[in-house]
């Protein structure tokens, strides 16, 4: 399945990189925490590792640990504004629950 970006995350991914100067992409992925157990992780990708898998997306790479992409294969990852706050969201088809603070799911 992959992982997608939406229009606007993509724009918004190129803008952050043609801002910092560098790097090849967007590096996703989980850690265990939270209470509901694991949290996403979003990161500029500089270089590809051994095992990374990496899909491209409207014009930006992204990479993502094999271990991660049992939790995350699926996922779109859109970008949202609103009022003062905004943030990458994701739309993770595996995701069963989510804590009430909106900082970690459970699969």
């Amino acid at each position: 399945m992959g992982i997608q970006l939406s229009e606007v995350a993509a724009t918004r991914v190129q803008h952050f990189l043609s801002n910092r100067g560098k790097g090849i992409g967007l590096r996703l992925g989980v850690k265990t925490t939270g209470c509901s157990g694991l949290a996403y992780v979003i990161e500029f990708a500089d270089e590809i590792e051994e095992g990374d898998v990496v899909f491209e997306t409207r014009g930006v790479k992204i990479v993502i640990d094999q271990k991660s992409l049992v939790f995350l294969d699926g996922t779109e990852v859109d970008f949202s504004k609103e009022g003062l706050n905004e943030g990458f969201q994701f739309n993770n088809p595996n995701a069963k629950d989510a804590c009430g603070c909106g900082e970690s799911f459970k699969v």
